[in-house]
């Protein structure tokens, strides 16, 4: 299960202080958000498909978390898009 988090929130070394911080912050975004591992690997699985079929991604170079943000808690995500597809016309 920690490697499921790690992969979606991912640790920076300063100290094991803040690495403590940093997973406490983890655990409470997860109880939250009350999504299982499995669950949470789902939806990284369904959000890449459908922007894979907009653009050519870099599977590799996906980072997709959640944050506690002021309004409650945030997916954010970074996906390596390599080009769009031109294939699909906007509003077609």
């Amino acid at each position: 299960m920690m490697n499921l988090i790690e992969r979606f929130f991912p640790m920076q070394r300063g100290g094991s202080k803040e690495d403590a911080k940093s997973r406490l912050k983890i655990l409470l975004v997860h109880d939250q958000v009350d999504l299982t591992p499995s669950q949470m690997d789902a939806m990284r699985a369904e959000i890449l498909e459908v922007i894979a079929r907009y653009a050519e991604i870099e599977p590799t170079k996906v980072d997709l978390r959640l944050e506690r943000g002021d309004d409650g808690i945030n997916l954010v995500s970074s996906v390596a898009v390599r080009r769009v597809n031109a294939r699909l016309a906007v509003g077609s």
